[in-house]
């Protein structure tokens, strides 16, 4: 359901949007998580490996979606809250055009480049046939997540987070079906989660463009603009997404960029630290959801709420989502330190903590122990972006990445700590990183022309 976040109270108006994103990027994370605990137990531990291996890519391409299609969230979001339907509408078909295409040349690119960027990372030869197949059917379905990821960001900007969730609910379903069916019945191994996953997705996709046709077809333009045709494709729309999307592509690849150089440190101390932690990071993907969620929200709604003129909301916005996080990142990080060792075992034989899962609960419990100072940078980031400060929020990105990545290799190979430097490297970015949006939040000089008045 379409909700205006220009009135109201801010914290229970922000939870409640955010609630059902939690839920739905839940079940998003799903995917990945069936797929690996589906060949852990089926397959064998390198398989495990092998579709953690491949993960760091496979973030690539999703950052690339995700980030442009944020930059169509802020947009929609501020033409919504100014109540410029009729143009948000073109907006929206020229998002939906534009990055279907992308997808279909991702798609490409990937299959083709699939093995070198494997090669690259430094992946054990043990595991390199599965993890280039996993890779390279998981690309079959680029155009799918492309297409996903841009109807979920007008979704959001609507302010209906609720029907996003419905369709992943659903999706995760039929991959859980489809993992089980594919690896146990078929005995298909890692090609058969790969596979579960792009049929899941095109799905989710195809029901979630149907969806949006019918409901803008009903939404009621502007008065004056009733009967005057809405342009499909619309090269002033373009420009507006690129303003947002582009660096968040960045910043979302920035990340992903980060996380191969860091599975290279990991693929360098084995196989068997690949392994916890290719698990453990699934254990922390989860974790982070209501701070990443939180973020997302608090984009949309400063979107809206600045294309409505009303700044004074904005920060009543972020005080509300700080609060969110604080109590959030507390209780996680309780039952992360109550229940690490079962949650790992999901993935890992629980009888061996000398081996992958002592690696693993050795990073869950140096990481979530600061997932608080993981808050205090994407809730102001989320606001930045939302706001259209993308030079600051690509700053404070890039700050976070590159000094932990930094940080990393530097004490890994001048300390003692060995393979403890990638996790505690981590916390360390995220207070960098943080520093920087905050004292950006602080100076007020992200309150600024709309994104969405870019004129030709």
């Amino acid at each position: 359901m379409v909700k205006n976040m220009t009135e109201g109270k801010p914290l229970p108006l922000l939870f409640f949007f955010a609630l059902p994103m939690v839920a739905g990027n839940l079940f998003q994370q799903l995917y990945n998580m069936v797929d690996t605990a589906v060949v852990g137990k089926f397959v064998g531990e390198d398989a495990v490996a092998a579709v953690g291996s491949s993960f760091p890519i496979v973030f690539l391409s999703v950052a690339v979606a995700s980030g442009l299609s944020m930059g169509c969230n802020v947009v929609v979001s501020q033409l919504f809250g100014a109540g410029r339907i009729h143009e948000m509408k073109s907006t929206i078909s020229t998002a939906i055009i534009s990055l279907s295409v992308l997808g279909l040349i991702i798609m490409g690119l990937g299959t083709v480049l699939a093995g070198p960027l494997l090669q690259l990372l430094g992946t054990d030869p043990d595991i390199m046939a599965d993890s280039q197949l996993y890779l390279r059917i998981y690309f079959g379905g680029a155009v799918f997540l492309f297409l996903y990821n841009t109807l979920n960001g007008i979704y959001n900007a609507q302010g209906d987070s609720r029907t996003p969730l419905i369709f992943l609910m659903i999706s995760s379903l039929t991959n859980i079906v489809l993992d089980l069916l594919f690896v146990i019945r078929f005995d298909m191994g890692v090609a058969g989660v790969a596979w579960a996953t792009l049929i899941a997705q095109g799905l989710c996709a195809v029901a979630s463009l149907v969806v949006m046709f019918l409901r803008m077809k009903r939404m009621p333009c502007e008065k004056e603009l009733e009967g005057k045709k809405i342009p499909l494709f619309h090269a002033l729309a373009v420009r507006r997404i690129a303003q947002i999307g582009l660096p968040s592509m960045l910043q979302q690849s920035l990340v992903s960029l980060s996380m191969m150089l860091m599975q290279g440190l990991v693929n360098s101390y084995g196989k068997v630290l690949v392994a916890g932690y290719t698990a453990a990071t699934k254990i922390d993907t989860l974790a982070m959801l209501p701070n990443m969620n939180f973020s997302n929200a608090m984009s949309s709604y400063t979107a809206q709420n600045i294309g409505a003129g009303k700044y004074d909301r904005v920060k009543e916005g972020l005080k509300a989502c700080i609060f969110m996080v604080v109590v959030f990142s507390l209780i996680i990080t309780v039952v992360i330190f109550l229940f690490g060792n079962q949650l790992l075992s999901l993935f890992l034989d629980p009888g061996d903590t000398s081996g992958a899962l002592g690696y693993g609960l050795a990073y869950m419990h140096t990481v979530s122990v600061f997932y608080i100072l993981m808050g205090m940078l994407f809730v102001p980031n989320g606001m930045l972006r939302g706001a259209g400060d993308m030079g600051a929020f690509t700053l404070s990105s890039m700050a976070n990445l590159f000094s932990r990545v930094a940080i990393a290799y530097v004490l890994a190979y001048l300390t003692p700590l060995g393979a403890n430097s990638i996790w505690w490297s981590i916390p360390a970015g995220w207070a960098i990183g943080a520093s920087v949006s905050l004292l950006r939040v602080k100076s007020g000089k992200w309150m600024r022309k709309s994104v969405a008045d870019l004129v030709n």
